[in-house]
């Protein structure tokens, strides 16, 4: 692997986790990276790409893994070429729902399953690149698993990618045949559509044709039910599995695909989810969503991480976190308590009653009931 691979050391990890946020802020410069890379200057014109073009399209996906990523990944001429911004939020917002939901500090040995990994097999390689972790990747193509582990063993990631040959019947999360207790959470992006016919239509009805060419086999853009019916099957699988795996996520094409998971996740009893959305450029919007049946909730902006105007605010979980008070920061303990004790003294209170040689107060409410604000004392700044 190149100098861009995983390190385990918290403040490195802190300053590599920052570096990765930053990627694809803007989008990308072509003419610095025909500088950096010939291979893609051999199919780029000044600061054009032609997105209707599989050949330039294919080589901006592994022109940005090898420079951004350190990732040599070579991929077939006839499966799917993921865009590498939309597969990088992805993992983006993994990292973001595992350490916000967990009492461990980043950078921990996780474990995670990639349903329907594909020819690139990106998911396992940008997360090993940016975290510690292993991956159990699935396909039910083997000619995508062939691919696959030919660029799992040209990065040299074979210790930490096991690559899983699956069939169409089979379970989707498959613990127990693999003799796996537990795993910390499922991935997946599945096909879009629910029958050939299905991918025509949406294609027709489109008001201008696609940006960027396809080059997708037909498993790996049609699947029964189409995505929500692929992700109904996780979801029925969570029910039996519970909390042997932590989280359950997926990536989504459809907005009305969320509705209905969420709509389904409520009335499993399921209130411990996440709902995100994922935005590249003007065009292409996406959508992941998570759940787990454990009681570790992530953090607000990951739970709720959208809040764009296409997106029901009645979709999103409740919130996680709420503002109770804002100060600025005092220059001692005294100062503080003085700041304290006077914005507590402005609510309706019968009474208030503050000690000042032991900083402690308490306050009566309407309903007589009393509070000690002894337990959230602060005995340093």
């Amino acid at each position: 692997m190149s100098s861009s691979a995983c390190s385990t050391d918290s403040s490195s990890l802190q300053a590599q986790d920052v570096r990765f946020r930053k990627l694809y802020a803007h989008a990308p410069d072509f003419e610095h990276l025909s500088r950096c890379d010939a291979d893609f200057a051999a199919v780029v014109k000044g600061r054009q790409l032609d997105f209707c073009d599989p050949k330039a399209i294919m080589q901006l996906t592994k022109t940005l893994l090898k420079l951004d990523f350190g990732i040599d990944c070579q991929l077939p001429k006839d499966r799917l070429c993921p865009p590498v911004a939309n597969r990088h939020n992805y993992i983006l917002w993994l990292k973001d729902l595992l350490d916000s939901s967990s009492y461990q500090l980043p950078g921990q040995s996780l474990t995670g399953l990639d349903i329907g990994t594909g020819a690139s097999c990106i998911y396992p390689l940008l997360g090993c690149v940016q975290r510690p972790w292993s991956f159990i990747a699935t396909d039910i193509d083997n000619e995508s698993l062939q691919w696959a582990r030919a660029n799992v063993e040209r990065n040299g990631l074979s210790n930490r990618i096991r690559l899983v040959a699956r069939q169409p019947h089979q379970a989707l999360i498959p613990l127990d045949e693999l003799g796996i207790a537990s795993i910390d959470w499922v991935m997946t992006n599945p096909p879009f559509y629910e029958s050939q016919q299905d991918m025509l239509e949406s294609a027709k009805s489109k008001s201008r044709p696609p940006l960027t060419a396809c080059t997708g086999s037909l498993g790996e853009m049609v699947t029964e039910g189409g995505e929500l019916g692929f992700v109904a099957r996780i979801l029925k699988e969570s029910l039996q599995l519970q909390e042997r795996v932590q989280w359950y996520t997926c990536m989504l094409g459809f907005l009305s695909s969320v509705a209905s998971l969420v709509d389904r996740l409520k009335e499993a009893g399921i209130s411990n989810y996440a709902v995100t959305e994922f935005i590249q450029g003007n065009k292409t919007r996406r959508w992941a969503v998570g759940w787990s049946l454990g009681p570790m909730r992530p953090a607000h902006h990951v739970a709720r991480g959208t809040k764009a105007a296409s997106t029901k605010m009645s979709l999103l979980p409740a919130p996680t976190e709420a503002d109770v008070l804002d100060m600025d920061i005092c220059s001692s303990i005294g100062a503080f308590a003085q700041t304290l004790e006077g914005a507590i003294g402005a609510l309706e209170l019968l009474s208030w009653e503050w000690n000042q040689q032991t900083l402690q107060g308490t306050g009566r409410a309407a309903d007589r009931s009393a509070f000690s604000a002894s337990e959230s004392r602060c005995t340093s700044l």
